[in-house]
């Protein structure tokens, strides 16, 4: 296999002394990770620190909503007014029990709700701190993911706009409230994911080509005129807007030299070439169910042949009757392991030791990362797929980066391509925009 060259997690900018630039109030040596639980959502804004650089000095806050029950419908609510919702509702129950109190009233930011590993993302409390701790540490950077984080993260910003620097995140797809932050001295926003309109209030939105496909003549032709006004984004990408091509994520080279390392008694004595496929499950734009899983066994069962090892992992949204297909289908091959979700997760091991790739459609995230790699990626239910994931599958197919799965390749024939570099050329654009400010990014 001609060898591949991995993009190269970017390097600190090189200059002279802080205190010839600006001093301590113009460098940024640490971060304040804001998350909502979603790993899909916090990996891109983790990803993205690292590659800044900061990943060993990040603390990780949540912002989280209630969960089961009606809660399941009220996930359209921002998350402020779907607590008080909820807290009405759950109190109107208790008052049909006789003797019942009334439950306290949730904070604002999540109260007891939540991981109690991560602390609960409280606007005061980081306020506080950026506020107290600027005069010894600087500006704190603040990077936010996900829809659900945006009134945090706005609030942050106009409440310690001397001494934030915030990055907003938004999960893949996710829409922005229209409410939003203005730009201060001491303060850059950036955000992943296109916001809704009035790019103007952020100084960066870093998104995924297919986020604008709604503005493309041939999406236009299939949204009836009176509600393209409703379909986002509603404004092209201007100087403000970095087009990725697919998900942020923590997957460079240094990551993948580490976790060859790290699982090399787990791979090294396997029989090669290694397939690995992830599967993950069907969303709006990508429907699938038992007939997709009896399609992928169908194909696999195909290429078995040329295959030394094959590992398949499910993930957190793959339906049972999807799996049961899997496994019914391959447990007893001995070729074949399936992973059974027990820790350690595999799947970074998966990454640097695998041959070549299967992956469902449905997921612009493990898509991201297999392509990161250079390995051969098969994608199986592209065809399913409609609307901007339709697009993404369109570009990375134009790019040479993945080809459809229909279970007659040769494993052990390989082929490459350029690898995606979406994280570390964001990372770039992120100094780029601090640079124009006179702010800058210590490690």
């Amino acid at each position: 296999m001609r060898p591949i060259r991995l993009p190269e997690p970017p390097s600190p900018t090189l200059g002279v002394p802080e205190i010839f630039e600006g001093g301590v109030y113009s460098v940024i040596r640490r971060a304040v990770v804001i998350g909502n639980g979603f790993p899909g959502s916090e990996n891109q804004s983790i990803g993205l620190v690292r590659a800044l650089g900061l990943a060993d000095k990040q603390v990780l806050y949540r912002v989280t909503r209630p969960r089961g029950g009606v809660n399941e419908w009220l996930h359209w609510l921002p998350v402020s007014l779907h607590k008080k919702v909820e807290y009405i509702v759950r109190n109107l129950l208790l008052l049909t029990v006789r003797g019942r109190k009334l439950m306290p009233v949730p904070k604002e930011n999540g109260g007891s709700v939540g991981l109690s590993s991560v602390l609960e993302a409280d606007v005061k409390q980081i306020v506080t701190m950026a506020h107290e701790t600027y005069e010894k540490e600087g500006p704190l950077l603040v990077v936010a993911s996900g829809r659900d984080t945006i009134s945090v993260a706005s609030s942050i910003k106009k409440l310690a706009a001397e001494n934030v620097f915030v990055v907003q995140c938004l999960r893949r797809g996710g829409k922005t409230p229209t409410g939003g932050a203005i730009w201060c001295r001491h303060q850059h926003m950036l955000q992943i994911q296109h916001p809704r309109s009035q790019l103007h209030r952020f100084d960066l939105v870093v998104t995924p080509r297919h986020d604008y496909y709604p503005l493309t003549p041939q999406a236009q032709k299939q949204i009836p005129r009176c509600l393209r006004r409703w379909i986002t984004p509603l404004e092209p990408p201007d100087r403000h807007v970095v087009l990725t091509v697919g998900a942020l994520h923590q997957i460079d080279s240094a990551a993948l030299r580490s976790a060859a390392s790290a699982w090399h008694d787990v791979f090294a004595p396997l029989p090669k070439p290694l397939l690995v496929v992830n599967i993950g499950g069907p969303t709006s734009r990508c429907r699938y169910g038992v007939d997709l899983a009896k399609q992928l066994s169908a194909c696999l069962q195909g290429v078995l042949v040329t295959c030394g090892s094959v590992r398949i992992s499910f993930s957190e949204r793959t339906p049972e009757k999807v799996s049961n297909v899997i496994v019914k289908e391959f447990k007893d091959n001995p070729k074949v392991y399936i992973w059974d979700g027990a820790e350690p997760n595999p799947h970074i091991g998966h990454l640097a030791w695998a041959d070549a790739f299967v992956i469902t459609a449905d997921s612009v995230s493990m898509l991201s990362e297999a392509c990161s790699t250079g390995k051969p990626v098969y994608v199986i239910g592209a065809e399913r797929c409609t609307w901007k994931i339709s697009d993404f599958h369109n570009t990375l197919r134009e790019r040479g980066m993945v080809r459809p799965f229909m279970g007659s390749e040769d494993i052990s024939e390989s082929w490459s391509y350029p690898p995606l570099n979406d994280t570390a050329e964001a990372a770039m654009k992120v100094h780029e925009a601090l640079a124009e400010r006179g702010w800058r990014l210590r490690p």
